[in-house]
């Protein structure tokens, strides 16, 4: 069954420690995706994700410039970072560890993402849908996908090279084909 993100209730955020003491946060609003998921057989789910990184949201205009830039993301050159699942197993009664390709700055590697799948619910809309939500997580050296500017503090540096990936999505039926909640 096919299932979209909904942009307006997905969040997708980056977060590195600054100087090495402070977690900064960044979102990306307007990430897009499908997932072809059949909620009796989860394992046996594919997700592509989209997400437009020149919408990023830091609360600072400055650094927001500076993320876009040639420094970091190179938003005139590489607009979206993509994630695409290879396979999913199960790790729990609602946890899943999917592995799969995220390409930054037109580099792909591969990953590991722990996602829950929360629930699955009619759309509260009145549509003949569903809802399906669901979280996942994962850590990245940022450094493998050609995000290396940085400067030295007497701490170590000002931008960690471990950053934190988390989503939190809502999912649609595409079909408008009513399942059975998970």
């Amino acid at each position: 069954m096919q299932w979209r993100f909904d942009p307006a209730h997905t969040s997708v955020e980056a977060s590195a420690k600054h100087m090495m003491f402070t977690t900064v946060r960044v979102d990306f609003p307007g990430t897009t995706g499908e997932i072809d998921l059949d909620p009796d057989r989860p394992e046996s789910a594919h997700v592509r994700l989209t997400i437009p990184v020149a919408s990023l949201r830091s609360n600072d205009p400055k650094r927001d410039t500076h993320l876009r830039s040639a420094d970091f993301f190179d938003t005139e050159h590489f607009g979206e970072i993509v994630f695409e699942s290879r396979s999913v197993e199960r790790a729990g009664k609602d946890r899943f560890t999917v592995k799969g390709d995220l390409t930054i700055r037109g580099t792909t590697k591969p990953v590991t993402v722990v996602a829950s799948l929360l629930g699955i619910v009619d759309d509260p809309m009145g549509a003949a849908k569903k809802r399906a939500f669901i979280d996942a997580q994962t850590r990245i050296d940022r450094r493998e996908w050609g995000l290396v500017w940085n400067m030295p503090v007497p701490q170590g540096v000002l931008v960690s090279h471990e950053i934190a990936l988390e989503v939190s999505a809502q999912v649609v039926s595409a079909d408008g084909a009513q399942v059975k909640a998970a």
